[in-house]
This record gives structure tokens, C-alpha cells and sequence, in this order.
């Protein structure tokens, strides 16, 4: 059987108003219009619903448990409207978001403060993993978008740049190690991440152009850890060039000044085109148009 949603919806503001004028007054359409309608739904059901009387409507037994279910029924839609409604103007809903230490910090936690005070009461659930877990959880729809590093292979996704970085070495300012050397020539007293980062990907690769392998001397979870060791004079950090920043500053740890620089690589935001809630398209396209 198929019958129109307006018709039940009509049928319980009749049923409500119990009458036809007045029902026609609240919902904004004309009185044959009401009548019309309650026609229809009838004619469609096989049975009469309403009991005419000098003041108005009542419902019939057949009327009143057909109101029942279908009172629940309109409600449901007017709240899954109101709640849609609210979602689209960012007073409510929800962002879910990969990314890891670094992207978090260093790009995303300065638009996720503004977009906080702009919309407080939108959720943020934010996953912390390496890159090929974070790329997982966006292939299996669990995150409306991923910040990781480059390199990153996400074919059949989109990849929008959104920060340059920049790797550099950093040592204790008690370590004899002078500038203009080569990278090769700090291989054995290397502090890396691990190598299931992006990042690790990266400096293996660059290091297999300049002819050596990584064997290094410490290898640590984050990079934090890697500015605190280095900071200790435990060997040569590699790390984005923000974690180690503050540390510079109050020589903790001092840059090597290599003779043949990394390149520089970007913290991209990963999407599917296809894929991602209101509220994360509007914290994309503040993070985008930056």
C-alpha cells in the first residue's frame, strides 16, 4: 500500500484539532484541501476515520488506532527534521577526525580551537594512530577525514595540502658536531621514529638517495621523545622542525646546518569526496581557504 506521508500527517493534525477548520488553519492549506485529503487516506484504508459531529471530528475506533501508531510515526519525522535542521546550521552534530601528534598539534589544533568558538556544540572525536591505521579508519567510513604527513598513498581519496614542513637534525648543544656535514655522515648516531610512520618512510627513502641504509642508534615512539634525547647529548634527532623549535630556542638542543638539506613535505588532509558530515565540510573549508 502507497500512501503519502502529508495524508497521515494531515490525518493527525485532524485528529488533533478535531476539526477540519482548524486543522486547515494550522497547517496553512484550505479547508477542501483537509477534507480532501482525509477523503483520500480513507478511501485508501477501507474504512471511515472520523465521526462528523456539529462541532467538528472525532476519531472512530478504526480512526483512533490508526492515531496511535501513526501520531509516533509523524513525530518521529518532524524530530528527525528538527534534528537534520539543527545539524545543517552546526548546532549540533559531529566531526571525527585521524591524525596524529604531529598534524594535530602543528595544523589542525589552531582551526579546531576557532571552529570550537564558532560552533561549541559540535562534537570532535579525534583518533591518534600512524598513518596506514588512519587511512584504514577513513577506507572503512569510521572518520570524515584523516590529517597525516606525506608521503601518504591514498588512492581513490582526495589529498589537499595544508602545511609545509621541514625535517631537520638537531643535537645536544654539548655535542662536537660541526655544521656543512653530510647526512651520511650521522647515520650511525641517529635517533628516528619508527618505521611504521610516514615520517620514517620519508627519511628512509631520502636516505637510500644518498646511499646508506638507517641503522640508528635509538629508535623512539614519538618525537618529543626524540627532542628530549637528543636535548640529553644520546645522539642526533631527525624531527619536524616545529617539535624541536622551542627547544632551540632555549638551547636545549642546537640545528645541524647539513650540506644537503631534506626536502621539504606537507601535512595533507585526506578525504572521500563522497563521504563526510556538514560540520566537517565547514572545518575543511576553514582549514583549505587558511
Amino acid at each position: 500500500m502507497n500512501i503519502s506521508y502529508d495524508l497521515y500527517r494531515i490525518f493527525c493534525c485532524v485528529a488533533e484539532c478535531k476539526s477540519i477548520t482548524l486543522a486547515a488553519d494550522k497547517l496553512y492549506i484550505s479547508q477542501p484541501a483537509v477534507s480532501q485529503s482525509v477523503r483520500q487516506l480513507e478511501d485508501s484504508l477501507g474504512c471511515a476515520l472520523f465521526t462528523r459531529t456539529p462541532k467538528g471530528v472525532r476519531l472512530t475506533s478504526e480512526g483512533q488506532t490508526l492515531y496511535g501508531y501513526a501520531s509516533e510515526g509523524v513525530a518521529a519525522f518532524s524530530e528527525g527534521e528538527r534534528k537534520l535542521k539543527s545539524m545543517l546550521r552546526l548546532d549540533a552534530g559531529e566531526i571525527k577526525i585521524g591524525a596524529s601528534d604531529m598534524t594535530l598539534e602543528f595544523c589542525l589544533l589552531p582551526y579546531l580551537e576557532k571552529f570550537h568558538e564558532n560552533y561549541p556544540n559540535v562534537k570532535i572525536a579525534i583518533t591518534n594512530n600512524p598513518t596506514p591505521q588512519t587511512l584504514e579508519l577513513l577506507k572503512q567510513g569510521k572518520i570524515d577525514f584523516a590529517a597525516v604527513s606525506e608521503p601518504v598513498l591514498c588512492s581513490g581519496f582526495e589529498k589537499i595540502p595544508a602545511r609545509e614542513i621541514t625535517d631537520i637534525f638537531i643535537c645536544s648543544v654539548k655535542a662536537d658536531i660541526p655544521d656543512n656535514v653530510e647526512i651520511s655522515e650521522l647515520k650511525d648516531q641517529l635517533i628516528l621514529l619508527e618505521s611504521s610512520t610516514s615520517t620514517r618512510t620519508f627519511l628512509d627513502s631520502e636516505f637510500r638517495k644518498r646511499g646508506f641504509s638507517a641503522s640508528p642508534k635509538l629508535v623512539l615512539a614519538t618525537s618529543s621523545l626524540i627532542v628530549g634525547f637528543a636535548a640529553r647529548n644520546m645522539g642526533v634527532g631527525c624531527v619536524v622542525a616545529d617539535f624541536a623549535k622551542r627547544a632551540v630556542m632555549d638551547k636545549e638542543v642546537r640545528e645541524i646546518k647539513v650540506s644537503d638539506p631534506l626536502p621539504k613535505r606537507n601535512i595533507c588532509i585526506i578525504r572521500n569526496s563522497d563521504e563526510h558530515s556538514r560540520a566537517a565540510d565547514e572545518l575543511l573549508r576553514m582549514i583549505i581557504e587558511k
